[in-house]
């Protein structure tokens, strides 16, 4: 299986299986020496002192209320921010083209991913089809748009969970699971009856709806979101959404509420935190002076952010000037430069670093 996020995740025990056995054929590691974390001493724990946060709502009951709440307001979902209102129960979708089955496209252990989640070991990413956000430069339009992968059940989901952890995975990785919160409780309920012990990290594209976070607190150990714009105009205008930046600074509050910074332990291997990510775009795009102020001054100076510099033009980009082309190499300074002149102190130091040296 070649390693790609468009790996499909055929059969109800083919790719749990696959990665239970470790494999051989299976996904190879991006890197032939995965990267190492350096996290200060005050940022580090020890492995016995953190337990992923939903074992004890499942030992109370709590996460079978939540998941049978959420399950029943999908006959009227306003899972997102979107607040559609259809019937996914019968069947109906809207923007994200989502019902009540699960779909998905992949699940492999990821070695590409930030120092924190991958470890030694790689991150366990499970990527959900479809995406309530319609990106014009979206580098996985197969993917959110076209809805690319296929329909399993929970208790295939589950052992997908199982079987990443089996591999030695540091967490499951939830990629775009911002429409299928309800069928991630559904899933993780069975996954925790069969053994499941590793960190969970709900990894959005960032438009997440204030109330659906809120039910999510104590389940999820790692957030991981984008902070696309700063701009409500760009929301609109490259992905199709209003209000992006008022949805995505309240639900990056909560989040940052729930879980606070980035907490990793004495390997370096993330625990429990909050870890943004911010794709820097051409001629400005993204608003990114504005996304590191916040984070600063509304969030903490000590948040854990990727300055991503990895934008290239995608699906619809090319007819979307500025976003025709690549980012310069001066762009992606200027905004690392950003970030640190507003006072971040944790960037993502796999690029951040080399760009700002003399």
């Amino acid at each position: 299986m070649p390693c790609s996020r468009r790996n499909l995740l055929s059969g109800t025990l083919a790719v749990a299986g696959t990665l239970a056995a470790g494999s051989t054929t299976g996904c190879r590691r991006d890197r032939t020496t995965p990267p190492e974390a350096d996290p200060s001493p005050e940022q580090r724990v020890k492995h016995p002192e953190l337990e992923p946060a939903y074992l004890d709502l499942e030992r109370t009951g709590e996460l079978a209320r939540r998941e049978r709440k959420l399950w029943a307001a999908l006959e009227k979902c306003r899972t997102c921010p979107r607040e559609c209102e259809v019937n996914r129960l019968a069947g109906e979708s809207d923007v994200c083209r989502a019902t009540d089955e699960l779909r998905v496209s992949s699940a492999m252990p990821h070695f590409g991913e930030e120092p924190p989640l991958v470890g030694r070991n790689g991150s366990g990413t499970i990527f959900f089809s479809h995406c309530n956000l319609r990106c014009c430069f979206c580098q996985n339009w197969e993917i959110a748009h076209e809805g690319e992968g296929a329909n399993i059940s929970h208790q295939t989901l589950s052992q997908a969970m199982l079987a990443l952890q089996a591999r030695g995975c540091h967490n499951v990785n939830l990629v775009t699971p911002s429409h299928v919160v309800p069928h991630i409780l559904r899933a993780l309920r069975i996954a925790i009856a069969g053994g499941l012990r590793i960190p969970l990290v709900y990894n959005t594209g960032g438009y997440d709806r204030l109330e659906t976070i809120r039910e999510l607190d104590g389940v999820i150990d790692i957030y991981m979101p984008d902070m696309k714009y700063s701009d409500e105009e760009a929301g609109l205008r490259l992905s199709k959404v209003g209000s992006y930046p008022e949805v995505n600074q309240a639900a990056v509050k909560e989040m940052h509420r729930q879980v606070g910074d980035l907490v990793m332990d004495e390997l370096g291997v993330a625990r429990r935190g909050l870890l943004v990510r911010h794709l820097v775009l051409p001629e400005g795009q993204a608003g990114t002076a504005q996304i590191v102020r916040f984070l600063a001054d509304e969030i903490s100076k000590d948040t854990y952010i990727n300055v991503m510099d990895q934008y290239r033009p995608c699906h619809m980009a090319s007819k979307t000037p500025p976003l025709h082309r690549r980012l310069t190499q001066q762009e992606y300074r200027d905004a690392v430069r950003l970030a640190r002149d507003a006072g971040l102190r944790r960037l993502d130091d796999r690029r951040s670093a080399i760009v700002l040296i003399p």
